[in-house]
């Protein structure tokens, strides 16, 4: 009886060690689970509460996951969690090769960049970098690729903090076969530039982007960008584009971008959407009703805003298209000539519908803020207005800004020019996403001796204070949409922007009711506060509020890349 008790002893005993070791295999082990949260899913639906359980960079469960394993465990106390931000036009693709973490994105939530505005990172020539070598030297960056495919590879290399993908540039294509001169192209070399937009999307390039207000582009005419969107459009692409006029002949520009929509059979996002200067202010419901109107007639159209009512751009582009012909030497030449100079002065004195003349767009010299340089001499002058500036050197302020550009014709500049309702207003549109409209940087070293735009450190985080704090213009659950599914949805995406199993792990924690963006016009070098974490694939690259340096980034190729 003895015997037979033990042996019943020891097959419950085999029978219990089994039971653990299925239990064990039937039950998740995760990496990371993210308790006691409200989770904002990123498709504008109110929060809910649950945990979310990370496994191999994604999200493996959503829901009670109390009593599951876990290596790690992070407690969100109450806090919002949320998808990790998109930026939607974001410039990084040098200074992610300067310092690959991008602590001015990663601060402000974001996880992923969509870039190449017009002028993109590939195809390049030797005479391109050689052209281009200003600028390299400035980010002591040795420019070994030609290819997107070569760029990514570098980028995959080296790490980076945050995922990146790129469109290809009209404007590099062009630059490659037409270099920066004022003329068309003849068939063969339409077709060298078209060949160049299939290898780029078989790179992974997202699309086909424009900057049409940037020599050379303006020199484009429709028909050369709507053959090129064409071939993006075969590989599944977008079009992307800071349109030709964003002032007096802004509704002119929406129907070009709508009819390179409609003839490449393409999808367009309008960059940056704005009412530039102040004899349009107040006309975005123009805008909106435009844009409306086509979406409700079938055109696949969507836009972004960065919120500010100052852009950012070159300072180059207050001088009118025609005197950027041939290149950046020749247009510093033609300011030197005192009969060009004349000209270029008269033209820009002059209102036009011609060209986006933003010397028309602003209310004086004080409008124009100096931020980045590249000429060391002149890197005093950044943070300072042009009409500041014209009173040190005792010139008139067209002089001034003429002799800056002698000097530097690299620098960029903010320009006041918008007006708030008419960016809200903008924003508030359900098919408008959020751009941040600048590269990555950081408050130390190299990029820390730059004085940016503050949108660099500050969009994503003043949306949520400004816009749905302070102001109440938007809701919590639609500023997260705005920075998230909706972007991801347009990108194509589909495994990011939602918070959801099996997408990858880009996810943010933050208190909703203390974040803010610290970063000011006048001293913009300043991280933004209150993203305790954020997780790109999974990894955390902000942890407790401090950046953990991990590299956890990927290349994001669009639909029609070819591994």
């Amino acid at each position: 009886m003895q015997k037979r008790i033990k042996d019943y002893s020891v097959v419950l005993a085999v029978i219990f060690l089994c039971a653990l070791e299925l239990s064990a295999q039937t039950q998740p082990s995760f990496d990371v689970v993210i308790t006691n949260g409200h989770i904002i899913d990123g498709t504008g639906s109110p929060w809910y509460s649950g945990d979310v359980g990370i496994q191999d960079g994604k999200i493996a469960a959503i829901g009670n996951l109390t009593h599951a394993a876990r290596k790690r465990t992070i407690d969100a106390h109450g806090e919002v969690v949320a998808p990790g931000f998109i930026d939607m036009l974001g410039q990084s693709e040098l200074t992610i090769l300067v310092d690959p973490r991008l602590p001015s994105k990663i601060y402000q939530g974001i996880t992923t960049e969509i870039t190449g505005e017009g002028g993109s990172i590939a195809p390049q020539t030797d005479e391109l970098v050689q052209e281009d070598r200003s600028e390299y030297e400035h980010y002591k960056i040795t420019p070994d690729w030609r290819t997107f495919r070569q760029y990514f590879a570098r980028l995959e290399k080296q790490g980076m903090g945050i995922n990146l993908a790129s469109y290809v540039g009209a404007t590099q294509v062009r630059r490659v076969v037409l270099g920066e001169a004022d003329k068309q192209p003849d068939r063969a070399q339409l077709e060298q530039m078209k060949a160049l937009v299939r290898d780029a999307m078989k790179d992974g390039a997202m699309g086909l982007s424009t900057a049409l207000e940037y020599a050379p582009a303006p020199y484009a005419k429709t028909d050369e960008l709507i053959a090129l969107a064409s071939e993006a459009a075969k590989y599944g692409g977008i079009y992307a584009t800071h349109m030709r006029n964003e002032s007096d002949t802004v509704l002119e520009s929406i129907d070009e971008a709508l009819r390179i929509g409609r003839e490449a059979h393409i999808p367009v996002e309008i960059w940056h959407i704005k009412v530039a200067g102040k004899n349009n202010w107040g006309r975005m419901p123009e805008v909106v009703a435009k844009i409306d109107a086509a979406r409700a007639a079938g055109a696949d159209v969507t836009a972004d805003t960065y919120a500010y009512t100052a852009w950012f751009n070159d300072f180059s582009a207050f001088i009118p298209a025609w005197a950027h012909d041939g290149g950046t030497a020749k247009m510093v030449q033609r300011l030197k000539d005192p009969a060009m100079r004349a000209r270029i002065r008269k033209d820009m004195e002059t209102r036009s519908d011609s060209w986006d003349n933003e010397w028309q767009e602003i209310p004086g010299p004080e409008a124009i803020m100096i931020g980045v340089v590249e000429n060391p001499k002149l890197l005093p002058l950044q943070g300072k207005r042009l009409s500041d500036i014209a009173k040190m050197w005792n010139k008139d302020p067209i002089d001034a800004l003429f002799d800056f550009l002698i000097q530097d014709p690299y620098a960029g500049v903010a320009v006041f020019g918008m007006s708030q309702p008419d960016v809200t207003l903008a924003l508030q549109q359900p098919w408008v996403s959020v751009d941040n409209d600048s590269p990555g940087t950081s408050p130390e070293g190299l990029l820390g001796q730059e004085h940016p735009h503050p949108r660099a450190y500050g969009t994503f985080p003043r949306v949520l204070r400004k816009y749905v704090r302070e102001e109440k213009v938007l809701s919590l659950p639609d500023a997260i949409r705005k920075f998230s599914a909706l972007p991801a949805q347009r990108m194509r995406l589909t495994d990011r922007g939602v918070l959801k199993r099996g997408m990858w792990a880009d996810v943010v924690v933050f208190d909703p009711a203390t974040i803010r963006d610290v970063a000011t016009f006048e001293n913009p070098n300043q991280l933004s506060q209150g993203m305790d974490y954020v997780l790109v694939n999974g990894v955390p690259v902000i942890n407790e509020g401090k950046m953990t340096d991990a590299l956890p980034g990927k290349v994001l190729r669009g639909p029609g890349y070819v591994p």
